[in-house]
């Protein structure tokens, strides 16, 4: 069977969980309360200087995440009646920070920046304070522009950043030992993905099945899967392939790609032309 991207909708409306985040331009984070139909704004966050880029909770709902262009990530913990306390102000990066994203199951943080790198952060036990353990940069097979975004495969050992300077890099952990108490597993680069865009690489994201999606400024979107057949530097290193590539995805930048949690074959992306489409691969073979 051919591979295809089917386009199922198109969407110009919203649907929340119960409780959802959002950030704004106005340098605040808002949080949302979903029921009876309709949702209410039941906390304001404030203390960034300036717009707000990104938010993300924590795997168990106990901990937020929000990044600025003010260059800080905070974290937020939350507390009963829809209270929530800073609990540490990050201040690693030297440009606009652009994304924040927790490890699926760890409480680790990511972050990327306009200054071309991915920090990871951990809190210290002994301080009860939170640091950086890791800067991914150029100097370590890292991008070489600003870092858009990153999103991590299912077993929670490899990730993916996607950048201004049109590549995917690939990142691996032995996040096991780090599961069981044996230190911090530190990310290693394995393989890089370039030439699929010719533009600014915006989103990028990792489904259930294996699948990556990224969403550039070209307007299109390009899917990839691990490459079995074939190895880079031994069978330990994983190269990755295209699988199928989807041009005038939308009829300007598409800014955001997210694969369905449930459905592991529905992609949906957002649009500078003001569109949200949904999309459904018919196959991978």
């Amino acid at each position: 069977m051919n591979r295809t991207l089917e386009l199922l909708g198109l969407l110009r409306g919203r649907r929340v969980r119960k409780l959802l985040a959002t950030v704004s331009f106005d340098a605040t984070a808002a949080i949302w309360k979903h029921a009876g139909g309709d949702f209410d704004c039941v906390s304001t966050l404030e203390g960034h200087e300036n717009e707000v880029k990104s938010v993300s909770w924590n795997a168990s709902g106990s901990l937020l995440a929000t990044c600025s262009r003010d260059k800080s990530v905070w974290i937020w913990e939350v507390l009963p009646g829809n209270e929530f306390e800073c609990v540490s102000v990050l201040q690693g990066h030297t440009q606009d920070v652009k994304m924040v994203q927790w490890h699926p199951f760890l409480d680790i943080l990511f972050s990327c920046s306009y200054d071309n790198t991915v920090k990871v952060w951990a809190e210290d036990i002994d301080s009860d304070d939170w640091h950086c353990v890791q800067t991914l940069g150029e100097s370590n097979n890292g991008h070489s522009s600003t870092v858009w975004a990153l999103s991590f495969n299912s077993a929670g050992d490899e990730m993916v950043t996607c950048s201004d300077d049109l590549t995917l890099k690939v990142w691996k952990s032995e996040i096991q030992k780090q599961q069981v108490g044996d230190g911090y597993a530190p990310w290693k680069h394995l393989c890089t993905l370039t030439g699929y865009h010719d533009r600014t690489i915006f989103s990028v994201h990792w489904s259930r099945d294996g699948i990556i999606a990224s969403g550039a400024a070209d307007d299109a979107i390009r899917l990839f899967v691990e490459n079995k057949d074939g190895q880079v530097d031994g069978p330990s290193s994983p190269s990755y392939k295209l699988l199928l590539k989807k041009e005038k995805a939308h009829d300007m930048d598409v800014n955001s790609v997210q694969w369905s949690s449930k459905e592991t074959r529905l992609l949906a992306s957002a649009s500078d032309d003001g569109a949200i489409k949904i999309w459904k691969l018919e196959s991978i073979s």
